[in-house]
């Protein structure tokens, strides 16, 4: 599983030009679920996310967490992050989940933010959807499980 996060001032998701998920101050995720992953693997990144120090103290230090600010998350599924691109010129997503699989980890993802506490909006899974964002920092990190 794979999420590549943004520190964002806002956010938003729309599928045919209708917005289906929205955020003020926090993070967008965007989530890849590769064939093999668990829900320990969810369970795991959500935490880690809700309490990944990357909001400015007062000294301008990373020292708070999205909990800590009372941030949102926007979580956006994203097969494309499994996409092997070492051979040839057209990505490979072999790696990625099957649709149910996913989305029952994108599902188990979201309920474990929101069971922390953190406000969490998404976009619409299998959509072809267009995201905005005003990215803080920038801000951007990879992170993986396993």
């Amino acid at each position: 599983m794979k999420a590549l996060i943004q520190r964002v001032t806002s956010a938003s998701v729309s599928v045919d030009n209708v917005i289906v998920g929205k955020i003020g101050q926090g993070l967008l995720v965007f989530l890849g679920v590769a064939e093999g992953d668990r829900s320990e693997d969810a369970s795991f990144l959500a935490d880690k996310i809700c309490n990944l120090r990357v909001f400015s103290n007062e000294d301008g230090k990373f020292d708070k967490s999205l909990i800590d600010v009372e941030g949102s998350l926007l979580v956006v599924s994203q097969f494309t992050l499994l996409g092997d691109t070492s051979k040839g010129r057209r990505p490979n997503f072999q790696k990625a989940a099957k649709a149910d699989d996913a989305l029952r980890l994108y599902q188990l993802f979201r309920d474990a933010v929101l069971g922390a506490g953190v406000r969490c909006e998404t976009g619409q899974f299998q959509a072809h959807m267009e995201v905005s964002l005003v990215n803080d920092g920038p801000v951007t990190l990879m992170l993986e499980r396993p």
